[in-house]
């Protein structure tokens, strides 16, 4: 229809043409040369018309296909004041504008829309075409996940983290695997997954990136939750009944003479006492299931717990340094289990400094990101980076006497507050320990 003016005009000019050059053909036969003549010069005229008619049709899609190019869909084509025979051209090149302008603003509001929600979700993507490593995109999330502004191409990435930058190239679509990297000193385990997708003839890779330390650690915890569960049940029941029968044994020997017999009960009896201490000990580990937390001023934490280790701190010649620039901070937690917490990290902390010269140990606390920290940190002696990954095991000690226990319990508590314990150590330096609410 938008052609369907210009298609008759045309059609008329060349039937016109048509018929006058059958008539200055006639005359030119009959030797009537001035008609012929007259009718010469109309067909020079009806010629340069068609001409001029298709040249500007031509330069008016030559002025659209410019527009396309450029993606210029505002641009208007005046009809109002067109030559007739173009004016449902441009009348139609305004329609396929505004169709394009549509399209194009719904692209954009969806395109805007996407990425507002890859931005809100908890998990780092980047998105780079393969044969030239060039990045597309990466979301807030993987920027911050690994403190990266801006990267050029994936290939930079290998300057910042190594290992991720390795198993990021060799991962396949539909693979997942789980590479460690380092941020500040403590190590995060990160879930990779990738896909790969093709646009205007160029190969893409888009890596997700999940941070699972927290959802390995609370698996962690209830698989030794419920292995502690079965251990203490199973060593309980098979204990008892010989420290009884032990008991029995021995009160019935009493009035004999046979000491030594007697001796070797006693001893059945009293390594058989203690092994039921030993699991009831270990049965701790299993009774805390519900805190109750309420919020309370993180300095009055900090005075109850300086007035309980005052004692020993002095005998021991050990300075508590208190930092709390906000005295205002506020934190929701039970306080009992928390202060049960910082004991068994001061105690540590106490053990670790005892060897220095100039033992120093900080508390400390803050707030970031609507959450509370809490830090307590030495100049001791450190943790080796084997056994980093090793002190939160139940039943792990590096301790002569330790039971393994302590660390083990502050991090099921801290998990039950929906929070983490993590350590930063380095060997001879000292240990940060940081509890995040």
């Amino acid at each position: 229809m938008i052609f369907k003016k210009i298609e008759w005009r045309l059609l008329f000019k060349l039937v016109l043409l048509f018929a006058v050059l059958s008539a200055a053909a006639w005359f030119l036969v009959n030797k009537n040369y001035w008609y012929s003549s007259l009718l010469g010069i109309a067909i020079l005229f009806l010629m340069y018309d068609i001409y001029k008619m298709l040249k500007k049709a031509q330069d008016e899609v030559q002025e659209f296909v410019e527009s396309i190019h450029y993606r210029d869909f505002s641009r208007y084509f005046n009809v109002k004041h067109a030559p007739a025979e173009l004016q449902p051209l441009r009348k139609g090149f305004n329609e396929i504008n505004s169709t394009f302008k549509v399209i194009s603003k719904e692209k954009e509001v969806q395109y805007q829309y996407l990425q507002k929600i890859l931005e809100l979700v908890d998990t780092g993507i980047i998105s780079y075409e393969i044969e030239s490593g060039e990045l597309n995109w990466m979301n807030d999330t993987f920027k911050k996940m690994m403190d990266i502004p801006y990267l050029k191409t994936i290939h930079s990435l290998e300057k910042r983290d190594a290992n991720l930058y390795k198993e990021a190239v060799a991962i396949r679509p539909g693979e997942t695997t789980v590479v460690t990297i380092t941020k500040e000193n403590r190590q995060i385990k990160i879930l990779l997954a990738a896909t790969i997708f093709q646009t205007e003839g160029k190969t893409n890779k888009v890596i997700a990136c999940q941070n699972i330390n927290e959802a390995l650690d609370e698996t962690e915890a209830k698989a030794w939750q419920k292995l502690l569960s079965v251990m203490t049940h199973e060593i309980m029941n098979s204990v008892a009944p010989i420290s009884s029968l032990a008991g029995t044994l021995k009160n019935r020997l009493s009035q004999s003479n046979m000491d030594d017999l007697e001796l070797g009960l006693e001893t059945i009896q009293r390594r058989s006492e203690g092994l039921l201490k030993f699991t009831e000990t270990y049965r701790n580990l299993n009774k805390i299931t519900t805190p109750n937390l309420k919020k309370v001023f993180v300095r009055d934490l900090f005075e109850n717990l300086n007035t309980l280790m005052h004692p020993t701190l002095e005998q021991k010649n050990i300075e508590l340094e208190i930092i709390l620039k906000d005295p205002g901070l506020m934190a929701e937690v039970d306080v009992n289990l928390i202060e049960q917490v910082l004991i068994n990290l001061l105690v540590n902390a106490l053990e670790a400094v005892k060897e220095k010269a100039m033992p120093r140990i900080v508390l400390s606390a803050s707030a970031e990101h609507n959450k509370v920290f809490i830090k307590v940190a030495d100049n001791g002696s450190g943790i080796s980076t084997e056994l980093l990954d090793k002190i939160f095991i139940p039943f792990f000690s590096t301790k002569k006497s330790g039971s393994g226990i302590g660390l083990s319990l502050c991090k099921q508590i801290m998990m039950l507050h929906k929070g983490n314990i993590q350590v930063q150590s380095k060997e001879g330096e000292g240990s940060v320990f940081l509890l995040h609410f």
